[in-house]
C-alpha cells in the first residue's frame, strides 16, 4: 500500500488511478487528519507527501513520522512545487528519501518509487557488519551503537549499509547516488552530503568511521 497526501485534487486522482493501474495499491488523502487515521489503522510500504497542505504542513508530517518509532524508517518521498536548492535540502535534511519536483511525468514518478521499495525488501540471509562500537544486522535491518538502536532513515541506513559492505573503498558522490538512490541526480551532489552528516550525527562517536576522502567522496575506515 502507497499512500499519497496532496490536497490538489487532480494531481491526487491521476496519481492514485496511474498507480492502482499498475496493481501498486495506493489511496490518497486530501488533508494530514485524514493521513493521520489512516496510518493508525495500516502503515504503508511508502508516503508520498506533499509540501503546501491545509492544516499542517507536509515538512511538519515528515518530521512527526521521523520522531516516531513506527513510522521512523518508513520511505517517503516529497512532491512539491518548489523546486529551489535550499528547499530540497530541507526536505532531505528532515529525512526525506527522495524529492520530485512539480510538474512530474508519471513514468518518473513510478520509476522512483520502485527504485525505493526495491531497497525496502529484506536481506534473504544472515548479515551482520561491525566497526567498534557500531553493528549494522541486515536481516532484522537494524542498527545500533553500544548495543543501543539508532533510528536511521531509508536512504541513511542504505548508505551505511553499502560502506559496511564495502571497507576502505572510496566512493565518489555520483557512485553513492548511482547505487542507493538508484539513478542519476543531474549533479546534485548535495544530497549525499546532507545524509551523510545526519547519518555521522546519528551515530554519534561510531560516525568517526565514514571519513572524507577531500575532493571525491566517502569511505569507511575505523577498526573492524
Amino acid at each position: 500500500m502507497i499512500y499519497l497526501v496532496e490536497d490538489d485534487s487532480s494531481i491526487r486522482e491521476l496519481v492514485i488511478y496511474t498507480l492502482n493501474s499498475l496493481g501498486m495499491n495506493a489511496e490518497g488523502f486530501a488533508v494530514p487528519s485524514e493521513f493521520w487515521a489512516a496510518m493508525k489503522q495500516e502503515t504503508p510500504q511508502m508516503v508520498l507527501l506533499d509540501l503546501m497542505l491545509p492544516e499542517e504542513d507536509g515538512l511538519s508530517v515528515l518530521k512527526k513520522m521521523r520522531n516516531s518509532t513506527q513510522w521512523a524508517r518508513l520511505p517517503v518521498i516529497i512532491l512539491t512545487a518548489r523546486d529551489s536548492e535550499y528547499d530540497r535540502v530541507i526536505g532531505l535534511d528532515q529525512g526525506a528519501d527522495d524529492y520530485v519536483t512539480k510538474p512530474f511525468g508519471m513514468m518518473e514518478l513510478i520509476a522512483r518509487i520502485k527504485a525505493v521499495l526495491r531497497r525496502t525488501e529484506p536481506a534473504a540471509e544472515s548479515e551482520k557488519y561491525r566497526v567498534g562500537a557500531l553493528e549494522l544486522d541486515a536481516v532484522r535491518h537494524t542498527v545500533t551503537v553500544d548495543r543501543r538502536p539508532v533510528t536511521l532513515t531509508l536512504k541513511e541506513y542504505d548508505l551505511l549499509h553499502l560502506l559496511l559492505q564495502n571497507p576502505g573503498m572510496v566512493f565518489t558522490r555520483d557512485q553513492l547516488l548511482n547505487q542507493v538512490w538508484g539513478y542519476a541526480f543531474d549533479g546534485e551532489n548535495r544530497t549525499v552530503d546532507v545524509h551523510i552528516r545526519t547519518l555521522r550525527q546519528k551515530l554519534g562517536d561510531s560516525g568517526e568511521c565514514i571519513e572524507t576522502v577531500r575532493g571525491i567522496g566517502y569511505k569507511l575506515g575505523g577498526k573492524k
